[in-house]
């Protein structure tokens, strides 16, 4: 089990990073981390991943309702597909949600990104299927 301060900080560096690289523009994306058995740690809706500080992480149960009480921020309305996540997979340990220009690219010209073009990657990451479309927020995106 990772410690909890250890953990908002390294959502927030996270964070940072896929801004900085262009992954995430605004306030898009979201990141995910498990606290424990019970509870997971978000990023808030609405606040850009590259101006994140830890107070700003959120503290929430396995069904996504916020454990303890922070008027400022929300958890992201997206956490229910990381939620689905870790209920599938219970080895991944924390979801990162971005949108990275090429992938997006691709993905909404209908092309998965299955070739083998880079054998490394085919052998650390596999192919990149693609999803159907589903609506943001709503239960299409982890169904």
């Amino acid at each position: 089990m990772q410690d909890e301060q250890e953990l908002r900080r390294l959502i927030v560096e996270i964070g940072k990073r896929i801004w900085t690289r262009g992954y995430v523009a605004a306030n898009d994306g979201n990141i995910t981390a498990v606290l424990n058995d019970r509870e997971l740690l978000t990023t808030p809706t609405g606040v850009s991943k590259g101006f994140m500080t830890t107070d700003m992480i959120i503290k929430v149960d396995r069904s996504g309702k916020p454990v303890s009480a922070n008027s400022k921020y929300r958890p992201s309305s997206e956490v229910k597909m990381h939620l689905e996540v870790y209920k599938t997979r219970p080895d991944v340990k924390s979801v990162v949600h971005a949108h990275p220009p090429y992938a997006t690219s691709f993905a909404v010209a209908g092309i998965p990104l299955n070739k083998c073009v880079l054998p490394e990657a085919i052998i650390v990451i596999g192919a990149v299927p693609l999803a159907p479309y589903g609506l943001p927020s709503t239960m299409e995106i982890p169904d």
